[in-house]
């Protein structure tokens, strides 16, 4: 029996490699050599947990640090299964039902685990290690940028004293310069920005107008759409899309927002962020509204957007 199956792999190699125009021997060949594959080899635990570089000697950085490259490994995840929506060819509503709620599994992960931060770092020594970091802030994660694009009509991220004046005919560069979290370091009547702003947009601006001409006909609103009338009013498949939505627009934001008010106020310091972004008005969903689907909520709902949340 264990010949038969032995002779099946070998000759499923073959048509393999075959097709490859390769030599399966080689390959069979090169297993002799080949070292035997261990956990940390693998998961490269020792590259990782070298990548925790402290700025000062607080204890408590390294907390800060590793929490948010933690974040950052989870965004990936997140964008890993936001790709795989938007570039299935045929798309069925229990895949995408499916994906969507196992994004929101990430998120709320990633909402729970505000109180490793919240609870779990010392306010005063926060306090002082967080002004070497200037002007760097997690607002310049650009993965979680990725995650909205990837996620909603472009017209859905711009801030909303501008959305009027924008629609598909828009120039993205144009764009660009109004997505609602620019208003965090931005002067729109002199068009200055920060030193956070222009930094990241330094870094990254060229890679998000590629990845917003990429995303533009295939986020998951427009996906959505792609489907039959039948399959979008699928209560499954809506209710996984609004609660996705509700997940990363309220319930993580308000997880964030909670934990930045409870170190930056602690002090007298006049609550300003690391990167000097006006940081309460960014991030407070009630704001901007940022709404992902906003098709999918009733005109109350929206009208109380990120309200209800602060009670």
């Amino acid at each position: 029996m264990k010949d038969k199956k032995t002779k099946e792999i070998l000759k499923s190699l073959d048509k393999k490699y075959s097709a490859l125009g390769q030599d399966k021997d080689m390959y069979l060949e090169g297993l002799l050599h080949s070292k035997t594959m261990n956990y940390w080899d693998y998961i490269h635990t020792d590259a990782l947990l070298n990548l925790q570089i402290q700025r000062t000697n607080f204890p408590d950085e390294m907390v800060f640090i590793c929490y948010h490259q933690i974040n950052e490994l989870i965004f990936k995840m997140i964008l890993w299964e936001l790709e795989q929506i938007a570039e299935v060819n045929v798309l069925k509503v229990s895949f995408f039902t499916d994906k969507l709620m196992r994004i929101s599994r990430y998120f709320d992960m990633l909402t729970s685990s505000f109180n490793i931060m919240k609870d779990g770092m010392d306010v005063e020594q926060y306090n002082k290690f967080r002004h070497t970091l200037a002007p760097g802030s997690g607002f310049q994660s650009a993965q979680y940028r990725k995650i909205e694009f990837a996620s909603t009509e472009l017209i859905n991220l711009i801030d909303h004293r501008f959305r009027k004046t924008i629609d598909r005919s828009t120039p993205f560069e144009h764009a660009f310069e109004h997505l609602y979290w620019q208003a965090a370091g931005k002067d729109y009547e002199n068009s200055n920005k920060s030193i956070l702003l222009s930094n990241f947009e330094s870094r990254y601006k060229e890679e998000f107008i590629t990845f917003m001409k990429v995303y533009n006909n295939k986020n998951l609103w427009t996906r959505y759409k792609e489907l039959s009338k039948k399959s979008q009013a699928n209560k499954s498949l809506i209710k996984a899309m609004r609660h996705y939505d509700y997940t990363v627009n309220i319930t993580w934001v308000m997880g964030h927002f909670n934990t930045a008010k409870h170190y930056i106020l602690a002090t007298s310091g006049g609550g300003e962020a690391t990167g000097g972004s006006q940081w309460q008005k960014y991030m407070h969903p009630k704001y901007q509204k940022r709404i992902f689907f906003p098709e999918l909520w009733t005109t109350k709902e929206k009208d109380n957007w990120g309200y209800e949340a602060e009670n």
